[in-house]
């Protein structure tokens, strides 16, 4: 199982991002491989906002309507949101935000060990980053 993270969704849909080529290649290959796809009720809120910002409502639609359907998503209750909350406060790290914190979680509930990332603060966390 393979965590999908916001900047990767980010990347395989916006051309114009440095890491759509291999965003766009790695998530080929993990459909061919069959791998299951996961992410969390936050990561997609976060990734639906980023989304509209930088590359308007059709591509949210596209996010909706063709991706989302491959993806599992694991929704985020109340005691998941209160330990991802401390979490992102004890860390006491401006760039490290509530929903890297939630996926964590998620991560570490779920035992997955892979995500599909750009953002580093999961390398740091000792999780298997792809591509």
């Amino acid at each position: 199982m393979i965590f999908v993270d916001t900047s990767a969704f980010f990347a395989v849909l916006s051309t114009s991002d440095a890491n759509h080529p291999r965003a766009s290649s790695c998530w080929r290959n993990v459909l061919a491989e069959g791998q299951t796809l996961l992410t969390d009720s936050y990561v997609l809120v976060e990734s639906i906002a980023v989304i509209q910002k930088r590359l308007g409502l059709e591509k949210v639609r596209c996010f909706s309507e063709k991706i989302l359907p491959l993806v599992k998503i694991e929704w985020v209750d109340e005691t998941h949101h209160k330990t991802a909350m401390k979490a992102a406060l004890i860390a006491n790290r401006r760039n490290l935000s509530l929903v890297d914190c939630s996926a964590f979680e998620t991560m570490r509930r779920l035992g997955i060990q892979s995500i599909f990332t750009f953002d580093e603060h999961f390398r740091e966390r000792g999780y298997e980053v792809i591509p």
